[in-house]
């Protein structure tokens, strides 16, 4: 029985999928899209709009609870002073998934992880 499991393993170690998952969100946050799969996408996403729930509050321990996940400092200066003023009046749903189709390769759902304008 499952019960109580939540997530996906997504068939990686759990040190490997953290650092796969900031990483993702990373180049989210820099970008402002990525092209990726969707069971990743979904992972991602809520985590990536903790982040930005993390700038609208300012302060200086979410400063620091971003710059623990995000890897990047530039980025996290972004979601400060960007995206926060951005997204100040919107009370939360700061991406949208986008169905691609699927990967020639290996048949994987691929979806476009963009943040809303």
């Amino acid at each position: 029985m499952r019960h109580k499991v939540a997530g996906r393993s997504l068939s990686r170690s759990t040190g490997h999928r953290k650092a796969l998952f900031r990483n993702l969100v990373t180049e989210l946050l820099a970008y402002e899209k990525i092209k990726t799969t969707e069971a990743k996408a979904k992972e991602i996403r809520g985590m990536a709009e903790k982040m930005i729930t993390l700038g609208k509050n300012g302060g200086l321990d979410a400063r620091r609870r971003l710059l623990a996940f995000i890897y990047d400092k530039k980025v996290v200066d972004k979601v400060f002073n960007d995206l926060a003023q951005r997204y100040a009046e919107r009370p939360g749903g700061y991406t949208r998934i986008t169905k691609l189709g699927r990967r020639l390769g290996d048949g994987a759902d691929m979806v476009k992880l963009e943040l809303v304008a």
